[in-house]
């Protein structure tokens, strides 16, 4: 189930005028449900775990669940064109944390508003972030780290996938808790910031655990602490932020089912059952940890109470850090 430490509450329950009320449920599904991904296929996490959740709730459903990726603006376009889809529960959106609570921040008009153009379905999982350094660094807690950027500011870069991505955002919030000063280095894709990390030309990532696991096991980089609520089954000895000392350093990037807004609370309840079914299942949460996914789930109140928290911190984030893009 979702971590209720990450949660704010349960949503508040409100009266919705006759203008804003859901559309009425008819037979559903009434044909192949269209998932968008809003990311080339392949790549990633979302896309995969995407594909599995079709997969079984299909076999779960007896109906058709279909993949399409629809990428373009970091995930902008794709969630567009399922807010302007039909509320009858026949598409829907399949991303995370880097759309919906990262974008509406970082993009002067993304072309959507996270709560007022989708109704949150289920929160499927997330993938951690990891604070890994270069072993040139004397560093091998993350307070020797901290005293050690405090002793030498901006003398420590650190790698991304690109402005506003999860491990930008992520040492955004390190930066921000510590009060200490890195250099942000962007790299257009994992692969090349890792090697230079492995390199020392960049002494920091804030990684996500699947990309950089191996390497930690094999002592090429030092681990310093995961940033989930709890130590990851793939580094069972790496401590969480709150255990390295500095508690609510938390950053995963969560990922999710989303319907368009008015879509009957029916449906809506439907595929949360399915999707907590799913999750209920052995064989299919070791599947998905596998894959580095941490299994969440949940209720549509609590997801969309856990959407709320995660909007404004995050927001907070890109906002402090002046993260725009035109």
């Amino acid at each position: 189930m979702m971590d209720r430490r990450s949660l704010l509450g349960l949503a508040s329950a409100f009266a919705l005028s006759p203008g804003l009320a859901r559309a009425q449920a008819g037979p559903w599904p009434s044909g192949p449900v269209q998932i968008v991904v809003p990311f080339g296929a392949g790549g990633g996490t979302t896309d995969p775990l995407a594909r599995i959740v079709a997969e079984e709730l299909g076999k779960q459903m007896g109906a058709s669940f279909v993949v399409t990726n629809k990428p373009g603006a970091n995930g902008n376009l794709g969630a567009v064109f399922v807010k302007r889809s039909a509320p009858d529960g026949q598409t829907l959106l399949f991303t995370g944390a880097g759309t919906l609570a990262t974008n509406p921040a970082m993009y002067k008009d993304p072309g959507f508003n996270t709560k007022a153009d989708f109704e949150p379905v289920a929160v499927v999982g997330s993938v951690a972030n990891i604070l890994v350094v270069n072993p040139s660094i004397p560093a091998t807690t993350v307070k020797e780290f901290v005293e050690y950027l405090k002793k030498s500011p901006d003398k420590v870069s650190f790698g991304s996938t690109g402005n506003g991505s999860s491990m930008h955002t992520a040492g955004e919030l390190f930066r921000q808790r510590t009060s200490t000063s890195m250099v942000h280095v962007p790299y257009n894709a994992a692969g090349p910031a890792t090697t230079d990390l492995l390199s020392g030309n960049i002494q920091a990532m804030f990684q996500l655990v699947p990309g950089i696991s191996g390497f930690v096991k094999e002592k090429k980089v030092t681990a310093l602490a995961v940033m989930s609520p709890r130590r990851q089954p793939t580094l069972p000895d790496v401590p969480t932020m709150t255990e390295a000392g500095f508690p609510g350093l938390e950053s995963y990037t969560w990922l999710c089912l989303m319907a368009p807004k008015r879509t009957p609370s029916a449906v809506i309840e439907r595929l949360n059952d399915g999707v907590n079914k799913l999750l209920a299942q052995p064989a299919f949460r070791e599947r998905l940890v596998a894959m580095g996914v941490e299994p969440m789930g949940g209720t549509p109140a609590e997801f969309s109470a856990f959407l709320d928290s995660e909007i404004k911190k995050w927001g907070d984030v890109v906002r402090t850090a002046n993260i725009t893009v035109n």
